[in-house]
Formats: structure tokens, C-alpha cells, sequence
């Protein structure tokens, strides 16, 4: 898998890991910020008429007045965002409720028909403090408040809050949050890219070309000096080739060296035992002439190695057949008559060959003597 690749999944998974994160931290604290704005707004909604209601419920305890009508029927029951209301005197009995067979009913009468959903009210009236009471399985809060007078609960206003509108405004903000949290992936991630783009990956792609560019003639790395991790890459690999090129080097005097004091050697054995009309040729493994007793013609590259074949002639099958027949029977001569140089030789020719040494084919080439006839 490409870098670049690697990089985009890798960057998308863990810009999607915190946009969820994120998304988890804000749903929380929508959610809190909106739900007790729903929360505050509606006491306060309830708060700001309890001179009226106070001073209605001290009037009157046994019906309500039209002051305290018309805040809580034409007011507060008629909020939006109130799915249900009720509203008590000190005596626990129904003061107002949407339906007029239960007004003046006790709480408990009231109860029984009419189930509240938790147990705000009695908690508000125990407490003389608003209560806000999540309703289970539904989208309301039941939020009972006190109406109290130096210290004496005179009345109490229960609602059910709708969360609806709260839920809606959250998504709505979830929304918002979601393409924001997109728009500045993306935003972010442009930037990042070029920057991978430009300061790493082609870095390393011409890093590549220059490497698969290296010369085996001379083994330069042809790569810009740079002050980073690829720039010191570059230098490692530049330090190795260099290396490379030291040993190679000496490497090849060694071998110049050896081939050098193996002519010597070849020249002293087939001095002594080779007679002087008698011509040899020394080849190695590959055929490469290292030695011969008479002059050839020499190549344009002095460093370069003449074939068999460019010391023979080309044409000559015999000598080729003879050195293959050689190097199948090491260590064993070989011979056949054949014509060098224009001059009828007796060729013979011996594969010497030792187990971890060097492999040696030497062919001896025996001119033949015209025959003498009769006087």
C-alpha cells in the first residue's frame, strides 16, 4: 500500500475517532445547556406572576380568581412548549385544570383518575423549592413550583415541560457540529497532504529514481543535499556506495595483482615445459584468455579480457568441440588434430579443475612435421 494512501486512512480514521469524541463531549453539553435553559425558562415563566397568583390565592382560597385565571389559562397553558397543567391551592385541592370536573377535587381524587408522573409536586412542597422531574419513556419534564408566602407553601403550579422543541434545537446543533467538524477535516487535511506531498513523498520517489539510477561504473548517488531524515537516508546510502565502490576497487587491484602472478606462474610452467614451436593458450572458467606463450593482437581496452575466440579462428569447431569434451572430463587431456593458423596441429587440451580452487582449461597446440619422402 502507498504511503500517501496509508496516510489518507490513517488520517480519516482519526479524524472520524475525535469528530465522534467530540460529537459525544457537545451532544452532553447541548444537551445540558438546552435542557436547563427549558428548565429556567419555564420557572421564570411561572416566577414572574406569583405576585398575582399569591395575592389571588390569599383572596380566595375556595375558587380561583379572574386574575389567576387568566395567567394560567390564557398565559401559561397556553405556552408551546407546556404539554399539561395543573394547579393546586394549599389545601392540595384542583385550582385550575384543562378539565373543569376536576377543579376543586383533592390531589389525591385528582390522582387517582389523573396519574402524575413522578413525584415533583410532593417533593416542591416539602422542600418550598422548584423540582424538576424527568418523565420515563417520554420527551417531558414535570417541573412543580411552589408559591410561598414567609415560609408557607400557599399553592403549587405543576407543568409538563415539552422537550421536543429542546430536541430539535440539539439536532439542529448537531448538524452544525458535523459539517463543521467535515469542513475542518477537510480544510485541515489539504494542507497536511501538500506538506506529505511535497516534503516527503516526492523527496523519497526521487530518492528512488536516483538510486535506481546509480551507475554500476562508478556508483554515484546523484541526490540533492537536504538538512532532513531522507537527506541523512541519502547520505547513508551515499556513504555505503561509496563503500562498495572502495572494496570493489581493491577488490579489482587484488584480482589485477592475482591475474598478474598467475601470468607469471603460467609463464614459468609452460616455459619449462613446452617446447618453443609449440603454442598454449591458458583460459578460465568463461573461456577468458589469461595467458599465451605468443603474441595477440591486442583489444582497445586495456582493462578488457580477450576470448578464446578472438584468439583462434572462429570458424575452428575442432578447438571449441575439444575444450567442451575438457570441462566434462576435468583433470583429463583430451586431443585432436585440427588446422591453427593455417599450420596442421595436433591440439590437446586438459581441464584442471580442484574442489574450492580456481578452474583452469589449457590447450597445447603441436605442430605436425611434414612428412619426408624419397631421395
Amino acid at each position: 500500500m502507498r504511503l500517501a494512501t496509508k496516510w489518507f486512512l490513517w488520517y480519516v480514521t482519526i479524524g472520524v475517532y475525535v469528530m465522534f469524541l467530540g460529537g459525544i463531549f457537545y451532544y452532553n453539553l447541548f444537551k445540558w445547556t438546552f435542557d436547563e435553559k427549558l428548565k429556567q425558562e419555564a420557572i421564570d415563566l411561572v416566577k414572574a406572576q406569583v405576585f398575582q397568583l399569591i395575592r389571588g390565592l390569599s383572596t380566595r382560597q375556595s375558587a380561583i380568581t379572574m386574575d389567576e385565571y387568566q395567567i394560567i389559562s390564557e398565559g401559561l397553558a397556553k405556552d408551546e412548549r407546556v404539554a399539561a397543567l395543573v394547579y393546586f391551592n394549599r389545601y392540595g385541592e384542583v385550582r385550575w385544570f384543562k378539565d373543569p370536573n376536576f377543579i376543586g377535587k383533592s390531589f389525591d381524587e385528582f390522582t387517582k383518575n389523573i396519574p402524575l408522573p413522578t413525584d415533583s409536586v410532593e417533593q416542591a412542597y416539602l422542600t418550598k423549592t422548584p423540582k424538576v422531574r424527568a418523565v420515563p419513556g417520554q420527551a417531558l419534564y414535570e417541573i412543580a413550583i411552589p408559591l410561598a408566602v414567609r415560609g408557607e407553601v400557599v399553592g403549587i403550579v405543576d407543568m409538563q415541560v415539552s422537550r421536543e422543541g429542546v430536541q430539535e434545537v440539539i439536532a439542529q446543533a448537531m448538524r452544525k457540529y458535523v459539517l463543521g467538524a467535515v469542513g475542518v477535516l477537510f480544510l485541515l487535511g489539504i494542507p497536511l497532504y501538500f506538506f506529505l506531498h511535497h516534503f516527503v513523498i516526492n523527496p523519497m520517489l526521487h530518492l528512488r529514481d536516483s538510486i535506481e539510477a546509480i551507475s554500476f561504473k562508478n556508483l554515484d548517488l546523484k541526490f540533492p543535499a537536504r538538512k532532513d531524515e531522507i537527506g541523512e537516508i541519502a547520505g547513508v546510502v551515499g556513504v555505503f556506495l561509496q563503500k562498495v565502490k572502495a572494496d570493489r576497487a581493491n577488490t579489482m587491484v587484488k584480482e589485477k595483482q592475482r591475474g598478474v602472478a598467475e601470468q607469471r606462474w603460467w609463464q614459468s610452467i609452460l616455459t619449462t615445459i613446452v617446447a618453443k614451436t609449440h603454442r598454449a593458450i591458458v583460459v578460465d572458467e568463461d573461456n577468458s584468455v589469461l595467458y599465451t606463450n605468443f603474441p595477440v593482437a591486442a583489444t582497445s581496452d586495456p582493462n578488457a579480457r580477450l576470448h578464446l575466440l578472438d584468439v583462434i579462428d572462429s570458424q575452428q569447431q575442432d578447438v571449441l568441440r575439444l575444450v567442451g569434451v575438457a570441462l566434462d572430463r576435468p583433470n583429463q587431456a583430451v586431443e585432436t588434430d585440427t588446422m591453427f593458423r593455417q599450420e596442421p596441429c595436433h591440439v590437446r587440451a586438459v581441464h584442471l579443475e580442484e574442489e574450492g580452487e580456481l578452474r583452469r582449461t589449457l590447450i597445447l597446440f603441436e605442430p605436425k612435421r611434414a612428412a619426408i619422402g624419397p631421395v
